[in-house]
């Protein structure tokens, strides 16, 4: 048998194009499926363990699912906004705790999330270097980001305008990183976090404007003075950096508590007050209480559903790929026969040359299983960062 594999390797070696394409279609039949059930299973794992970590959503009625992936993934404009006052509300009505998420707005295209330090507690999120937002205008990021775009404590990211087209508008704010967070393998590796009131900063909920009590009237920007007020004309720039020195020019037009946010993480103290808490939620006509665990089974149940189609078509393919590589060799042993006759006349017995045809497809074999091995784990070792990509869309 050591003979015939080492005349069936030089059979091979000799003929590389046909041998290379035989390869390929085992590896690759057998590849796919694996792949495909790797990064589910790397999904799956992922986003129930983050909607297990979130005991409940409060948002406005709509779409739990949409309102579950705002919260914990930060989809932006998934979700119809709340009132501030929802959270004082909210714990009043028995939450423990509840903790505002605005997730609307970009920088270079990760989200910023307007929140509050409660949050990096309740995520369990650590400091790498730096502080944590304490002022307008301030953000804490992401590892992940971070690195992807070189940016560290001290440096800035700016917010991108939620309308392109429109150059009138809220000019983008400046927000000055003062603090870098430990990997945790999920959303919050990708995230810009910054308090609340900056997120309504970058809303235009809130602006400052260059102190005019000094102006020169010759500048064009003072259209008229009197005692009890100044008129200015649009030459006066809202400010898209928020530094100490301009800090108090900085004001919000309203009562904050009717400001916006996205939705509220809502953590009771047992699963009793969760179960009031939800029982109070029932019958209000513009909120919805949502558990995110609930939410993402749901999901998954129709995805891995779906998945049955594509376990169907995996091994039809699979028996399609067989047939043809049985095809392939019976071609080929036609082709052969001239060279198999010989062989025999050589005195090369019938069960040798069986042999040596076995001993080709075991080598092919052999050749695919090995790469598709190698294939597999280094799908395994990257598949997670992979996965947390898909889940912030990087």
């Amino acid at each position: 048998m050591k003979q015939a594999f080492k005349l069936a390797w030089k059979y091979i070696v000799y003929h590389k194009f046909k041998s290379l394409i035989l390869v390929a279609c085992v590896f690759l039949t057998a590849l796919l499926p694996i792949a495909m059930q790797i990064l589910l299973s790397q999904f799956n794992q992922k986003i129930v363990a983050r909607a297990d970590q979130t005991p409940a959503v409060v948002g406005a009625r709509g779409s739990s699912l949409d309102l579950t992936l705002n919260a914990i993934h930060f989809k932006s404009g998934s979700a119809e906004p709340i009132k501030y006052a929802q959270v004082a509300d909210l714990r009043e009505r028995g939450a423990a705790r509840a903790i505002p998420i605005h997730a609307v707005f970009t920088a270079q295209n990760y989200s910023v999330v307007g929140t509050t330090l409660e949050y990096f507690e309740f995520r369990d999120l650590t400091l790498a270097r730096g502080t944590s937002f304490a002022m307008l205008g301030e953000c804490v990021i992401g590892s992940k980001l971070a690195g992807s775009l070189q940016i560290d404590v001290g440096d800035y990211i700016i917010s991108d305008r939620d309308n392109v087209l429109n150059l009138a508008g809220q000019a983008p704010l400046r927000l000055n990183v003062v603090g870098v967070l430990n990997e945790s393998r999920s959303p919050d590796d990708f995230a810009v976090f910054v308090d609340v009131k900056t997120a309504w900063v970058i809303q235009g909920l809130g602006h400052g404007h260059q102190d005019l009590s000094d102006e020169d009237d010759q500048g064009g920007k003072v259209l008229s003075r009197t005692e009890d007020k100044i008129v200015a004309s649009a030459a006066v720039e809202s400010y898209i950096a928020i530094t100490p020195e301009n800090m108090e020019s900085f004001h919000f037009h309203g009562d904050t508590a009717e400001f916006p946010i996205t939705s509220i993480i809502a953590i009771a103290d047992d699963e009793k007050s969760e179960t009031i808490l939800e029982g109070k939620y029932s019958d209000d006509p513009t909120l919805q209480f949502t558990k995110p665990s609930d939410d993402v089974r749901e999901l998954m149940s129709l995805v891995f559903r779906v998945k049955r189609f594509f376990d169907a078509n995996a091994i039809l393919i699979a028996i399609s790929t067989a047939m043809l590589l049985l095809l392939v060799l019976m071609l080929s042993l036609r082709l052969r026969a001239r060279e198999m006759e010989t062989m025999f006349k050589l005195g090369c017995s019938r069960g040798r040359i069986l042999q040596l045809q076995l001993a080709e497809i075991l080598i092919i074999v052999g050749v695919a299983a090995g790469l598709l091995c190698l294939a597999v784990w280094g799908l395994a070792i990257v598949s997670g960062d992979w996965v947390e990509s898909i889940l912030v869309n990087r």
